[in-house]
């Protein structure tokens, strides 16, 4: 079995946690060794695995092992994958057994955590470190670049094509033939219907930028 650590003992980290648990119920393949976090107040078990330290400690460590990314805010993802650059780990694939993905021309990058419930259709590129999370639909010739995360129950339509490190709010809808721009943060239950620039935070119904950020 391969050896796999989740970095990030939060919410989706300890969820992440679950998902490896569920994969291996139908075909073991991971054995789970813990977390690492680089909050040194955590406990020394959590949900049954131990608490194996910071990320110093992973570098510090010489053993071959997978890792999971259990964090959900692409910055944070993409800081820690570039921290991490300069030892040589795996980052699996892991998708829960219950997504739904289409045959015809459907490709998932290296450290991509795709969870329950979640569709895919064809003729889509998701790119490396995404997360898609609980009950997720990705539509028709959609590309979704790396580090992007999308919360449960989002909704994209066919033709869309999201940046590198855009957050996606819980129960938002991306309408069909839309781009959104890198490091844009699109709110909880918004309905994007016109494409949206890079580093903007969007809301409401239709979805609207409110603020731009210094990226």
């Amino acid at each position: 079995m391969e050896k796999i650590a989740i970095i990030g003992a939060g919410g989706f980290g300890r969820e992440v946690k679950m998902l490896l648990d569920q994969i291996n119920k139908i075909n073991p393949m991971y054995e789970i060794v813990g977390f690492y976090d680089d909050d040194t107040s955590l406990p020394k078990m959590i949900n049954g695995l131990p608490y194996l330290g910071s990320l110093d400690d992973l570098l510090k460590s010489n053993e071959s092992i997978s890792l999971a990314l259990g964090i959900g805010i692409p910055e944070v993802k993409s800081k820690i994958v570039d921290r991490l650059k300069n030892k040589v780990f795996k980052y699996p694939t892991l998708i829960h057994p219950s997504v739904l993905i289409g045959e015809d021309e459907v490709k998932i990058g290296q450290g991509t955590i795709i969870c329950a419930g979640t569709i895919i259709t064809c003729n889509i590129n998701i790119g490396a470190f995404v997360t898609l999370n609980l009950c997720c639909t990705v539509g028709h010739d959609t590309t979704i670049k790396d580090f992007a995360s999308c919360m449960p129950s989002v909704n994209i339509s066919g033709e869309v094509e999201i940046m590198e490190k855009v957050y996606v709010g819980t129960g938002a809808k991306i309408i069909n033939q839309l781009q959104i721009g890198e490091n844009t943060v699109i709110g909880a239950g918004a309905v994007v219907s016109k494409s949206l620039p890079a580093n903007c935070t969007a809301v409401g119904m239709p979805a609207k930028p409110i603020k731009f950020n210094n990226q």
